[in-house]
């Protein structure tokens, strides 16, 4: 017989209601108003490691994409004028599965105008800190770079490093039988995955910023000197952030781009390394690249995933146990 009973239980279902109720009053107290965007889009995220999923109509012709953040519609509505906003939105990945990881999960994603990600980072501490008060105690949040993490709990610069250094660095942690090639930022991604989140402190917020230029993504970039690195150069930095608590990534925040062409031209780079990979490539959103020419404002935007929010409130490893029914009985 199929198992029809809800893979979390209704205790857990309950507080995770209750955190639904918590954070809307957190954005209404600040003036950060609700929005609601499509879930099926006509175009799809070129990120190379993310892949959408692909929704046929009943002739089997494509209809869409299931979004993978309503992050591009988002920014359409800031462009349009409506000033800070925010969005409890259903995502959806295909190929993600996993203790932490569910096909369709929950992000809550919102956008301050006129902040930096800094001001950003003060708001998201704040506002994890309150859905957690009752369940998780806290000590004071941590702020480190991207470099300043790698240096002082991995030992290497990640932004002098060559290729070899870091295949060397990932033998020492015995991280072996990965084939990587020659993409830097994937020998970064494996040492952060494998070796920095379970290096960083616990009961503390943490939050890693200032991310090297290539993992930008839909971050502003800004010229940075460098500090204790075995250069003396000046180098860029995406002005990005993620956010980790007992080693488990919950946010991933930008000050957010506003240059189309700049922002044309990193989609088509990924797209090129997703043809690279032999992924699927999907067209572009040209409708969020037709905001950004008519004018983003200044403004810093944030990821929280809530799924995640709520095993840590619950006390709970597998995302399964905090979703009314996973992906195996949805």
């Amino acid at each position: 017989m199929t198992d029809w009973q809800p893979s979390a239980s209704i205790e857990t279902l309950k507080l995770r209601a209750r955190l639904l109720q918590q954070l809307r009053a957190f954005f209404h107290e600040r003036d950060v108003w609700e929005v609601e965007t499509p879930i099926l889009s006509q175009a799809a995220t070129t990120d190379p490691h993310i892949d959408s999923f692909v929704v046929n109509n009943s002739d089997n012709q494509l209809a869409g994409y299931l979004h993978t953040s309503p992050e591009f519609p988002m920014k359409r509505l800031l462009a349009a004028g409506s000033g800070s906003i925010y969005q409890v939105s259903k995502v959806f990945r295909s190929g993600e599965l996993g203790r932490r990881h569910n096909p369709e999960f929950t992000l809550i994603e919102w956008y301050r105008m006129g902040f930096d990600y800094h001001q950003l980072m003060d708001e998201v501490d704040a506002l994890v800190r309150e859905l957690l008060s009752e369940s998780v105690s806290l000590e004071e949040s941590v702020r480190i770079t991207y470099q300043q993490a790698f240096l002082q709990f991995i030992g290497i610069d990640p932004f002098s490093a060559d290729i070899e250094k870091l295949k060397a660095c990932a033998l020492e942690h015995d991280i072996s039988g990965i084939e990587l090639g020659n993409d830097k930022d994937a020998w970064l991604d494996l040492l952060v995955s494998h070796v920095l989140e379970k290096s960083l402190p616990t009961s503390r917020l943490v939050f890693i910023y200032d991310y090297p230029e290539t993992q930008a993504s839909l971050a502003r970039i800004r010229q940075v000197n460098s500090q204790q690195s075995d250069s003396e150069q000046p180098f860029a930095v995406g002005e990005r952030f993620e956010l980790y608590l007992n080693g488990m990534e919950l946010a991933n925040g930008f000050h957010e781009l506003a240059n189309s062409n700049e922002q044309r031209r990193r989609f088509e780079e990924n797209l090129s390394q997703r043809l690279c990979s032999d992924k699927d490539n999907y067209p572009l959103d040209e409708h969020f690249l037709s905001a950004l020419t008519q004018g983003l404002p200044d403004c810093s935007g944030v990821a929280l995933g809530f799924d995640r929010l709520v095993m840590l409130a619950a006390d709970i490893d597998q995302i399964s146990e905090v979703m009314s029914f996973d992906y195996s009985r949805a």
